[in-house]
């Protein structure tokens, strides 16, 4: 078992009232880290828990020669990373072998990641992203190693242990390896903090913490997890899993994170289960109910984009090229656009194909995701859906329409119907690049499960 030898700080206790002040200055920084809705890829639904870092390396490098221009910049390295022998696909499994520092923290596997050797930990490999010009995160499990309590390490730059931080009450249902902290005393915010000064130190700029937003929500730790990372001298994205995450704490994600999760995990169905996997169709009632509480810094999580090839070994199922039609594919990426939602793409990057590609380099699609407020729902009836959101600049509005039935049909309202002024109004077809002219009404034939997406703007008399 490797060990990462640092030198042990003294103590310094927050009072309560610090901690405060660093809470909200989480909040006040989380503009300026997520200015609009992050966007990039992540590593689970191409290769589950078992990514090699030369896997990561080429995805990353495939990101920054093809997608970062349009703004896709994180990369992220997700589950499991400090397990030698994970499992092909799922969330930890009894009896597996972790890779630990003698401060208790999680440190990467090195038959997987060499260049976390001697203690570097995955610092070389952020330094690689950076020099893409992209950013690195990780994913990361609420709470404190359950060996670490078993053998009651002592936490970095503190007189505590972690059996002193631990709430062993507080398991994840789905992922045996941690436990909760207590958030009762100062070891579980120690504990937090000394991860977070790790992080830092190795150029993470982006955490998804899992099981913490939903079963269970874990709003103290959320708190917890959040004022650390103000408290590490570095900018890092704060993403909160799984969801759904309950709306009645809206308040509480939007003052202690950057983007949370609004539905469990999506895959590529158009309709999924009740509970896992979600489908596309499912996050229509999601999004609407989300939207309005989008804001620089915080943005409401619609899940990752289950596009192009799955696999290797992907999260859930076999290998395979997404299930989606092509129509239900641009309806996926348009939801999440005219809804403002992180985009992140989990498909296998090095088997890019050339539809898949398209879709997630249009630049007119992307500015709606990217360039735009007010998003809502403004339609809803007889199988169709509109939604509305204005452009930052230039005037006008951002007009998805959607199909959800299994047929091509014909949608035709004029734009009284959607609260849009009456008159002519120039359309523009953002996914055929495209203008359509001046109109009165908004007529369009849609694919099954398909989709449209315009910019209006109100014509000159």
């Amino acid at each position: 078992m490797t060990s990462l030898h640092r030198r042990r700080l003294a103590v310094s206790l927050l009072a309560a009232g610090a901690l405060a002040c660093l809470a909200q200055a989480a909040g006040a920084t989380g503009a300026a880290v997520a200015a609009t809705p992050p966007m990039g890829w992540n590593s689970y639904d191409a290769y589950g828990t078992t990514i090699s870092e030369a896997q990561f390396r080429a995805n990353a490098h495939w990101m920054s020669q093809h997608l970062a221009r349009y703004g896709w910049r994180y990369a992220v390295i997700d589950a499991e990373w400090f397990v030698p022998d994970p499992m092909a696909s799922g969330s930890g499994a009894p009896g597996a072998l972790f890779v630990l520092d003698k401060y208790g923290r999680y440190v990467p596997a090195l038959n997987r990641f060499p260049s976390a050797a001697n203690g570097a930990g995955f610092k070389p490999l952020a330094d690689y992203v950076h020099s893409l010009g992209l950013k690195f995160g990780i994913h990361i499990l609420r709470g404190i190693p359950r060996e670490a309590v078993a053998r009651n390490l002592p936490i970095e730059g503190s007189p505590y242990t972690a059996a002193q931080a631990a709430d062993v009450r507080a398991t994840c249902p789905w992922n045996p390896d941690n436990y909760g902290v207590d958030p009762r005393g100062a070891a579980g915010q120690a504990y937090y903090d000394s991860v977070a000064r790790l992080y830092a130190s190795w150029g993470v700029d982006l955490i998804k913490a899992d099981c913490i937003a939903d079963h269970p929500y874990a709003g103290q730790e959320i708190r917890m997890l959040s004022t650390a990372l103000a408290a590490s001298g570095r900018d890092m994205v704060l993403s909160l899993s799984p969801g759904p995450a309950p709306i009645r704490e809206a308040s509480a994600f939007r003052r202690y994170s950057n983007m949370w999760r609004i539905s469990n995990d999506v895959w590529d169905l158009w309709q999924g289960a009740p509970d896992y996997p979600q489908g596309v169709s499912q996050q229509f009632p999601r999004a609407a109910q989300w939207a309005s509480l989008a804001e620089p810094g915080h943005w409401p999580d619609a899940d990752m984009l289950a596009l192009g090839y799955l696999g290797p070994t992907p999260g859930l199922g076999k290998p395979r090229e997404t299930r989606l039609t092509h129509a239900e594919q641009r309806t996926y990426l348009t939801l999440w656009s005219i809804s403002r939602s992180p985009l992140f793409m989990g498909g296998n990057l090095t088997r890019m194909d050339r539809w898949t590609d398209g879709l997630l380099t249009n630049p007119e699609v992307i500015a709606v995701d990217q360039h735009a407020a007010d998003a809502h729902q403004a339609f809803a009836r007889d199988g169709f859906v509109v939604w509305l959101s204005r452009p930052d600049s230039g005037g006008g509005w951002y007009l998805a329409a959607f199909n959800m039935q299994p047929r091509r049909r014909t949608l035709t309202l004029d734009w009284p119907a959607l609260a849009l002024p009456p008159g002519r109004h120039a359309i523009r077809d953002l996914w055929q690049h495209r203008d359509l002219g001046a109109a009165t009404s908004l007529t369009v034939r849609l694919d099954a499960h398909g989709t449209a997406l315009y910019r209006l703007q109100p014509a000159e008399r």
